[in-house]
């Protein structure tokens, strides 16, 4: 019986009225940690988030979100759960409702540089920076990212979790997804337009055959170079 009930309980609502409640719930939920820091009197509580630390080409690119309070966005979530269309939809609702938001980046050599991890954290404290209002408050997706400074929360998965932090996982995916697009036009051998300079087969297989583009990043670990090799060999 406790079984059948756990079932039935978990089952997604079918019905327009039940999806809407469902996602009205999800909502509140997703707001829990940014209406604490409302409730403490900080209006400008920014979410930020990166994309583009794994892939072989690019930058990484990092975003900020400041939403009014109180106010949630219908679908947003980890950008990765969404498809490309509801990213693009739900991108510009998030641009017309923020009270703001900023992006930047660390390009590849600076990631070859100083290192993919710190590369990240310099994309977020730019996209902080950025801010047209400075935030009272920073919540992270992953870790605490020290050059950020003391009022921040790191939230793990908090792209799932938190509102602002989902939304600037969209933000920052749509924006870098744009730029490796465009660079496509430019590089058509390496599959760009598809798998915006991830490891896939096809950009593994135009390395090899092409060579590398000035886009490339050269500090591949020993792990990644031979992978790269044992492609070449196979």
């Amino acid at each position: 019986m406790g079984e059948a009930s756990a079932r039935k309980r978990s089952k997604k609502p079918r019905t327009k009225a039940g999806k809407s409640r469902a996602e009205t719930w999800r909502l509140k939920k997703l707001l829990q940690v940014e209406q604490g820091f409302w409730e403490q009197g900080l209006e400008f509580v920014a979410g930020i988030d990166e994309v583009g630390r794994g892939p072989l080409a690019g930058p990484v690119l990092a975003a900020a979100v400041i939403m009014p309070r109180g106010v949630s966005i219908r679908g947003v979530h980890d950008s990765k759960q969404l498809t490309a269309e509801k990213r693009e939809r739900l991108f510009v609702e998030i641009r017309e409702k923020a009270i703001c938001m900023a992006i930047a980046g660390a390009s590849n050599r600076e990631i070859d540089r100083i290192n993919i991890l710190k590369a990240t954290h310099l994309a977020m404290q730019r996209a902080i920076r950025r801010l047209r209002i400075p935030p009272q408050h920073v919540i992270v997706d992953g870790l605490r990212v020290p050059i950020l400074g003391q009022n921040q929360t790191a939230v793990i998965d908090g792209d799932a979790k938190v509102h602002c932090v989902a939304c600037a996982s969209i933000v920052a995916k749509v924006v870098r997804d744009k730029i490796m697009k465009s660079l496509s036009s430019r590089y058509p051998a390496y599959g760009w337009e598809h798998n915006v300079g991830y490891a896939t087969a096809d950009h593994r297989q135009a390395i090899n055959i092409v060579g590398l583009t000035p886009h490339h990043r050269r500090s591949f670990t020993e792990d990644d170079q031979l992978t790269l090799e044992l492609f070449a060999e196979g």
